[in-house]
């Protein structure tokens, strides 16, 4: 399968999309299609044996549109933002003068002398067409866009505006005609309706216009972030040399000031990095050997090398402009409703309009009534804003989102954050700082410190999970020597396993003891730990226990922080942790979790959140190891802190950048607009004002001058 991602031009409305959506769906070979009417393109996924691109243009083109591959130069001119304002600007000022002269009178402003004559109404009515053709003329392109859907048998918005303003004019030519020719002293004229509806369509299509533009500019934006050279280390000598020729190893030379152009790890220096440009955090971050660097940031003080890892389309900037632009091309459940709803409202109102009409001439009404009933109904009918809101509201949200480093992988996830009222956490790296340390070393007897530190830590420095990373740098801290492993095994949920000196030597919790059948003489000394909050870690070489390691974690005070902003929100929060009950206990009291498991493998994990489901909850899963996987995986929506394994990255709904539960707590806030929008309608309640129901303002605002219609909600 290969996706491919078109520009689609002419689309104006949720039913063009809709239209665009079902042609190329039906093609033969086509699996999946998002089409973006905000972003004028669409993606598609196809099967290249089956299906060409010209076919799917060919199709495109069948349904009234235009479509060409996105990485192909527009071969057709836009109208751009300025030519919308200029077109608004010119329509709502002559569609002043024609209220003046059509609606003057009624308000009591004075008008000039030969229209308050006898005739004068002929008079008023011709000025009154002359102005509204202006207004037509000016704003041509929605009628020759909506007669050509017309006749490609797929009425979209602009249909339905060409015949209502079309026959709101037409209808008043005729009463013209009928005052001038003396068959009628007055008649209803709609000269201003006609030119309001293609005043007021226009202004929303500037809006439009403006909303595409910032999109477009804020992924260029996102774009120009990336430094275009790099300064690197070869030979011993310091070379520039283009960004995107960099390659995973090179030595990158980062002085003050500069952007980094490369993911990688400092090996030379420190520096303080401001990364806001990434994850949002406001205060620069102080930078030494062995630390992670990104893509974008800037050094703002210090001298480093650093050696790139992640290069071009891998880094985080690629990666997050990648999921930026994947989000806000989908489409959340929502929109696919409205997209349906709109798809077939614009047939509907030009089917309710005839037979308005025609039910009052059956009734006796006049032909003038009857047409004025019908043209009213078209008048009035306008589904732009139900197809345009629920992508605005993703595009912004997703966009918003990435700002302060939470990437949503779809709108549905975007949608779902809304819903959730549970959240699990995984403790290490998650709750706590993922940056633990070695407190403890019990040796069995027998055996001494540093005979149990180099083989647990010749064995973890195989292993990228935290814990032993803390063992590692326990060892390199002390000048305790390595040994070679050999044959490492990654026992999920239990620990890791290697040979040593010919010795199959094993790290790992309790279960891994229970597991090899080896009785744990150090039970008690382990369990004085964990009450203590600290993770025990056993090691055994051949079927001897060698002794226990304890490990602390500190919780991290912005989870804390985060924890208790949770329960504000009405979510329950559970710790699901591999470690065992007294220490899983002992984290939960300081973090301020009620609910907590321990001792749980990745399957466990797993099931505890299908139960959670099973029970009617909505559940939010957090974490960012591997054992996490599963669970990210099975949850409503699995949130991957960035700094964790690639794997549950992979598996998760939304990552987050920052290490930090804050940024959890602004993902589920910035969906939480939707589910809330969606109850009131439910409820039957309308707002009183645009910012009561887009609370919380953090996720985005609209005009909140507009006073909407307050209903009281249904009895219960």
């Amino acid at each position: 399968m290969k996706k491919q991602r078109f520009n689609i031009t002419g689309m104006n409305c949720a039913a063009c999309s809709a239209r665009v959506d079902k042609a190329v769906s039906a093609l033969n070979g086509v699996s999946e299609t998002a089409v973006n009417l905000l972003k004028n393109n669409m993606v598609i996924d196809y099967d290249e044996t089956k299906l060409t691109i010209s076919d799917v243009v060919a199709a495109v083109e069948k349904a009234g549109y235009g479509a060409f591959p996105a990485d192909e130069p527009d071969r057709q001119s836009k109208e751009a933002t300025d030519d919308f304002k200029k077109r608004l600007v010119v329509s709502a000022i002559i569609t002043i003068i024609l209220m003046y002269f059509s609606m003057g009178g009624m308000a009591g402003l004075p008008l000039p002398a030969f229209l308050r004559e006898t005739g004068g109404e002929g008079f008023s009515a011709l000025i009154q067409m002359l102005l509204a053709g202006g207004v037509v003329f000016l704003n041509r392109g929605l009628f020759l866009n909506g007669i050509k859907a017309l006749f490609h048998k797929s009425p979209n918005m602009d249909s339905l505006i060409a015949l209502g303003s079309g026959a709101a004019f037409l209808f008043s030519v005729y009463g013209l005609y009928k005052i001038i020719s003396g068959h009628a002293e007055t008649f209803h004229l709609y000269f201003e309706s006609a030119a309001m509806i293609l005043t007021l369509i226009t202004f929303g299509r500037f809006l439009e216009a403006g909303a595409k533009k910032k999109t477009a500019d804020a992924v260029a934006g996102l774009v120009s972030l990336a430094p275009q050279t790099a300064l690197v280390l070869r030979d011993g000598k310091e070379e520039a040399v283009s960004a995107d020729r960099l390659t995973v190893g090179d030595t990158v030379i980062i002085k003050a000031g500069s952007r980094i152009p490369a993911d990688g790890v400092i090996i030379q220096g420190n520096g303080v990095i401001d990364e806001s440009s990434l994850t949002g955090e406001s205060l620069p971050v102080k930078k030494a050997t062995g630390d992670q660097v990104l893509t974008a940031c800037i050094n703002t003080a210090g001298y480093f090398l650093m050696r790139a890892e992640k290069v071009g389309q891998e880094t985080t900037l690629a990666q997050i402009i990648k999921l930026v632009d994947e989000a806000t091309s989908s489409k959340a459940p929502i929109a696919r409703l409205a997209d349906r709803i709109s798809g077939f409202f614009v047939p509907v109102v030009i089917i309710l309009a005839t037979l308005t009409a025609a039910v009052w001439l059956l009734c006796g009404a006049s032909m003038e009534f009857a047409l004025s009933a019908g043209v009213s109904v078209l008048v009035i009918s306008c589904p732009c804003a139900l197809g345009l809101a629920t992508p605005t509201a993703v595009m912004v949200g997703t966009g918003r989102g990435a700002k302060q480093g939470v990437l949503f992988k779809s709108a549905a996830a975007l949608e779902m954050a809304g819903r959730i009222d549970s959240v699990a956490l995984d403790k290490t790296g998650t709750v706590t700082e993922g940056r633990p340390r070695v407190t403890d070393v019990l040796p069995a007897e027998s055996f001494s410190e540093k005979e149990l530190i180099s083989m647990a830590a010749s064995l973890e420095k195989l292993s990228e999970h935290p814990l032993g990373q803390a063992v590692v740098n326990y060892a390199e801290e002390h000048a305790i020597s390595l040994k070679k492993a050999a044959d490492f095994q990654q026992k999920e949920g239990l620990g890791i396993a290697g040979g040593i000196d010919g010795a199959i030597c094993q790290v790992g919790n309790a279960r891994l003891l229970e597991k090899a059948g080896i009785e744990n003489t150090l039970e008690d000394r382990a369990q004085a730990l964990a009450k203590q909050g600290k993770t025990p870690i056993y090691c055994i070489k051949g079927t001897c226990l060698i002794g226990v390691i304890g490990i602390t974690d500190p919780v991290k005070d912005s989870s804390k922080a985060a924890v208790s902003t949770f329960k504000e929100m009405g979510l329950d929060v559970i710790l699901l942790t591999g470690d065992n009950q007294k220490t899983a206990r002992a984290v939960a009291e300081i973090a301020g979790i009620d609910a907590f498991v321990g001792e749980m493998l990745p399957q466990d994990k797993e099931s505890e959140i299908r139960k959670l489901q099973q029970s009617g909850k909505k559940v939010a899963m957090i974490g960012d190891g591997i054992n996490d996987a599963p669970a990210l995986a099975r949850a409503d929506i699995g949130m991957a802190i960035g700094a964790g394994t690639d794997i549950a990255i992979a598996s998760a709904d939304v990552v987050l950048i920052k290490n930090d539960l804050a940024a959890a707590v602004f993902a589920l806030r910035l969906g939480a607009p939707f589910c809330a929008i969606l109850k009131k309608i439910c409820s039957g309640r309308f707002f009183t004002t645009a910012s009561e129901f887009l609370s919380p303002p953090e996720c985005f605002t609209l005009f909140g001058g507009f006073r909407l219609i307050r209903r009281s909600p249904p009895p219960r």
